[in-house]
């Protein structure tokens, strides 16, 4: 295993300038080739958290998948909430959605490419999904698909891959992924930084760190576009291909040299964060949202805040947030309650009964999981996961069962903010209002979810300065 160490984030700027605007309209004429549907995969909601005017699928019936591939947008995602799943579920779910997907594009003769979303910080079922994904369209049809793009690069939250080791953001220090808290996740964990090995450990050798192939940043900035799609050429056997990025011009270079490698017949699936979907599917820069764009309808009930991420981040975030000039309650949840018989039911009606009585007095509130986590004394990832659910499930019947219209809802933490989204709100098809903050989404909630046209705010519990939440929330209560 390679010893990394911390960096100076001054490294992101020490790297040869690049003419963004001429590589911009080199890749406008490489994505008017690309025929393809582009069919995002997205483990928890916090995927379009780079893109606008997106339609968001949050099932994968048919249906839903014809109304993608029909969509005149080159892309659209499907919202699978993996990363909430017990191994055997994710694995029913990936296998339906790669077959169902495949009779589409059968029925409508478009060919498709498939990105598999997850976290910049690498958590998920990983290598589970895109195995698959590769066995169930392979076994469907006479594809052969030739290896795994793996893409973490994510600007707005901080995470960048330099020398093949993928780092976060910390201030002025750039951290190795496999050093921070997101590396002793209980169900993701990991231990290694370097991309190459981080696939073999994941992968339990299957895949070895000498074989991966490695798209180096020198080569992105001098424009090596002939060296690199000849790289991904050589790809067989599913194996890996690890892109290098600290910035969006990176990944232009390298979707120009990747839709060369199509036209000659390659074809990849795409483990990634969510900087590749924006360029792959050319959508456009888009100013941040402001509190006009967001609030349409404007009532005089109180917002609502759920906060359920329990990472280190989204705990100072929320400490920031309570030191805000605005009128905000603030109200915990007790989740530990899950130990007690009928103890989860109690809280949530105990929680919901103070809830809208600050909402109908026009008062945001701010609901919040008690901060110290709640972890099994047992070694066992798919049965702390599943409490982690029940306990979701519990903090999202708190929207599902409130009788008065929010003016705004903001969720924190992906599992949080993917089961408010499909189960307490029943939204089916959302779009992709933008951004309020960098790499924080906005959906705007279709008409058959239980508040119509009301701005849901996903917030990564990973994403953000200290002070980004309460900006976000001052912005959707305006002046």
């Amino acid at each position: 295993m390679s010893s990394v160490e911390k960096i100076n984030a001054s490294i992101l700027y020490a790297y040869k300038n690049v003419d963004e605007e001429a590589v911009t309209k080199r890749l406008s004429k490489a994505l008017k080739m690309l025929h393809q549907k582009i069919v995002v995969l997205d483990d928890d909601p916090t995927g379009v958290q780079t893109v606008h005017d997106i339609s968001v699928y949050t099932d994968w019936s048919v249906d839903s998948i014809q109304k993608g591939f029909a969509e005149d947008n080159s892309m659209f995602f499907i919202l699978t909430n993996s990363r909430g799943l017990t191994v055997e579920e994710t694995t029913a779910v990936h296998i339906e959605i790669a077959e169902r997907i495949q009779a589409v594009s059968q029925e409508t003769g478009k060919q498709f490419i498939l990105i598999s979303r997850s976290d910049s910080t690498l958590r998920g079922h990983y290598p589970l999904e895109t195995k698959l994904l590769k066995e169930s369209i392979e076994a469907g049809s006479d594809q052969k698909i030739d290896g795994e793009i793996i893409f973490p690069f994510f600007k707005e939250g901080g995470r960048f891959t330099i020398n093949n080791i993928h780092y976060v953001q910390e201030g002025e220090v750039l951290v190795p992924a496999g050093k921070t808290e997101f590396a002793k996740d209980k169900s993701f964990g990991y231990t290694s930084s370097h991309l190459g090995e981080w696939c073999e450990e994941k992968s339990g050798g299957t895949f070895q760190a000498d074989k991966v192939i490695f798209i180096d940043l020198d080569d992105l900035r001098n424009l090596e576009f002939d060296k690199i799609t000849n790289q991904l050429c050589q790809v067989e056997n599913f194996n890996k291909i690890v892109v290098n990025a600290i910035d969006y011009v990176d990944v232009k270079v390298f979707t120009i040299a990747f839709v060369e490698a199509l036209k000659r017949g390659k074809i990849f699936i795409f483990r990634s964060a969510a900087a590749i979907t924006k360029v792959l599917g050319g959508v456009p820069d888009k100013p941040l949202l402001t509190h006009d764009e967001l609030i349409l309808t404007e009532n005089k009930n109180g917002g609502i805040i759920v906060v359920g991420s329990h990472v280190n981040k989204t705990t100072v975030q929320l400490e920031n947030l309570k030191s805000s000039v605005k009128d905000i309650q603030f109200v915990e949840f007790n989740q530990h309650r899950v130990l007690e018989s009928d103890g989860l039911d109690q809280e949530v009606k105990r929680v919901v009964s103070l809830v809208e009585d600050y909402i109908t007095a026009g008062i945001t509130v701010a609901v919040y999981t008690k901060r110290e986590r709640f972890d099994l004394e047992i070694d066992d990832k798919d049965a702390q996961l599943r409490v982690s659910v029940q306990i979701s499930d519990a903090v999202t019947s708190i929207i599902s069962k409130l009788t008065v219209r929010p003016n705004f809802i903001v969720a924190k933490g992906g599992i949080t903010s993917s089961d408010i989204g499909t189960k307490g709100l029943a939204v089916q098809r959302a779009r992709v209002m933008g951004q309020i903050k960098p790499g924080i989404p906005v959906w705007m909630t279709g008409a058959e979810s239980k508040f119509p046209g009301l701005p849901y705010v996903i917030f990564p519990g990973n994403v953000g300065t200290e002070t980004t939440l309460k900006e976000a929330v001052e912005v959707l209560m305006g002046e």
